[in-house]
């Protein structure tokens, strides 16, 4: 077979321009899907919720800019042949990080930056969002194929690995880890299996079958051919019986696909990982043959359906949020749809430790919290006339170790996706508090919303330094109300099946 070079710089500019591409455009087969569960959906929550996550898809895709702010850690999968000669100084893994580099810090569209160089001690931002966590797999042939992902944290750690008996049941298993996931992971998205090798082979598979593309409809047409077709098909029915729905909401779609991936393990193991997708859903094949960089064709915009009445303004509640006291928030019920304007503060999880940290030292804090709300958000940098870049909310969860200490500095009400957790339920409660949640997925639709942005404090920690926002008419649900009822217990337990 010929030797075929390919340059490294081309392999850089690939990665640059397929990062660029995925973080604005969804796969066609995705809209396809989401576009479905849309029309079929009777949750008027959920329905609102995923209209929201078509029309700011399509508004990203108009705009060139990110879909989501979380533009995702990078991960590649390159399948190298092995008559390949890669022409340059440095590793394969070293132009990826290239690639990713540029991507990023792109002046017409950059994207956000998440990763921290030290994990475990100071977790300072690389500022690049490099290094990308890239797997290499040799085969025969002349080519590079590269599948290029960039995953949101709030799906990445909703990732799930166990070890079963030989015996037990695979589906039982999923099932019940997805209804215990809530909706930090942002559905309707995908869920990836992966079954058999080892540890760490199991956890690869997972997160490789989510790349493949969304064919459950014609799965179901045709019917199964395989035991692993039955499965998938079984645990795609069973997951959307949950009823946990469109952002956790309640509804009729969780999943628009789940996949399935095997590999031979021992006798005495059954390793079972499971990984799921994001609304997001990021990634693109590209495959590099010596003849220069590898660039994918834009879709076409008449992918996107054209959605009536989902984000419109009627029923929804307005509210001052500069005057918002607790009296006003009395008769707010988990569900309703609100419409904000004035100024908010944003602050979420490294700000609320330096917020920790200067109250334990005595220090006072640079700006107020009293009587203000907060939203849990890291935006991307703005371009052009932006006052700020697409700014969806972050999973709340993480801050719940902070709510007390926020409630005590006298915070109304807090913005983020998916649920709290109990015990953050019960002090919001107690303090006559609320909680708000913005739709994961619609970052460029609430970013539309935010007419002013400036810094208040923090500035170091970049995305994640605390700024105040003026909103106006900025679209949210009650998810927590002050009597402590939640639309995250409420939705699901009303359309599980």
């Amino acid at each position: 077979m010929e030797t075929v070079t390919i340059r490294g710089q081309d392999i850089a500019e690939t990665v640059r321009a397929a990062l660029q591409y995925i973080a604005v455009y969804h796969t066609p087969d995705y809209l396809k899907q989401l576009t479905f569960a849309y029309e079929k959906e009777e949750s008027e929550a959920a329905r609102s919720a995923i209209g929201q996550i078509l029309e700011s898809s399509r508004l990203a895709a108009l705009g060139n800019r990110p879909m989501c702010q979380d533009t995702g850690m990078v991960t590649v999968f390159a399948k190298i042949g092995q008559s390949v000669v890669v022409e340059g100084d440095k590793t394969l893994s070293e132009y990826v990080n290239d690639g990713v580099r540029q991507a990023y810090l792109d002046e017409g569209n950059p994207l956000r930056a998440s990763m921290v160089g030290d994990p475990i001690f100071e977790r300072k931002n690389t500022r690049d969002n490099t290094p990308a966590v890239t797997h290499v797999e040799t085969c025969v042939g002349n080519t590079l194929e590269l599948l290029v992902a960039a995953k949101g944290g709030g799906s990445e750690n909703k990732a799930r690995y166990t070890m079963l008996n030989p015996a037990a049941s695979v589906a039982d298993w999923v099932v019940e880890t997805v209804a215990g996931l809530g909706a930090g992971w942002c559905p309707p998205g995908l869920i990836g299996v992966g079954v058999g090798g080892s540890a760490e082979k199991a956890m690869l598979l997972a997160k490789r079958a989510l790349m493949d593309e969304i064919d459950i409809g014609e799965l179901q047409k045709r019917g199964p051919s395989s035991k692993e077709e039955e499965l998938r098909l079984e645990l795609y029915e069973r997951i959307n019986a949950l009823g946990i729905g469109a952002q956790g909401l309640g509804g009729l779609t969780t999943v628009v696909d789940v996949k399935l991936a095997t590999y031979p393990t021992h006798a005495a193991s059954k390793p079972v990982a499971l990984m799921p997708q994001c609304a997001a859903n990021r990634h693109a094949k590209v495959t590099l043959r010596g003849d220069g960089p590898a660039y994918l064709d834009p879709p076409d915009l008449e992918s996107w359906p054209k959605i009536d009445g989902s984000i419109g303004t009627e029923g929804m509640l307005r509210v001052e949020v500069d005057t918002l006291t607790h009296e006003a928030m009395q008769n707010w019920k988990p569900g309703d749809r609100l419409l904000l304007s004035g100024k908010i503060l944003t602050g979420r999880d490294a700000a609320h430790k330096r917020i920790a940290d200067m109250l334990a030292k005595g220090e006072p804090l640079p700006f107020s919290i009293k009587n203000r709300v907060i939203y849990y958000v890291g935006p991307v940098d703005p371009v052009g006339d932006e006052v700020v870049g697409p700014a969806g909310p972050t999973t709340s969860t993480r801050m719940d170790g902070y709510t007390q200490m926020m409630l005590d500095q006298g915070v109304l009400s807090m913005i983020g996706k998916a649920e709290r957790g109990a015990d953050s339920v019960h002090r919001i409660a107690k303090a006559g508090a609320t909680y708000l949640i913005a739709v994961g997925g619609a970052a460029v639709l609430v970013a539309k919303a935010i007419t002013s942005a400036r810094l208040v404090a923090f500035e170091d920690l970049g995305m994640e330094a605390v700024r105040e926002f003026e909103v106006k008419n900025m679209p949210v649900t009650v998810a927590v109300d002050v009597s402590g009822q939640s639309i995250h217990k409420l939705g699901p337990a009303r359309w599980r099946r």
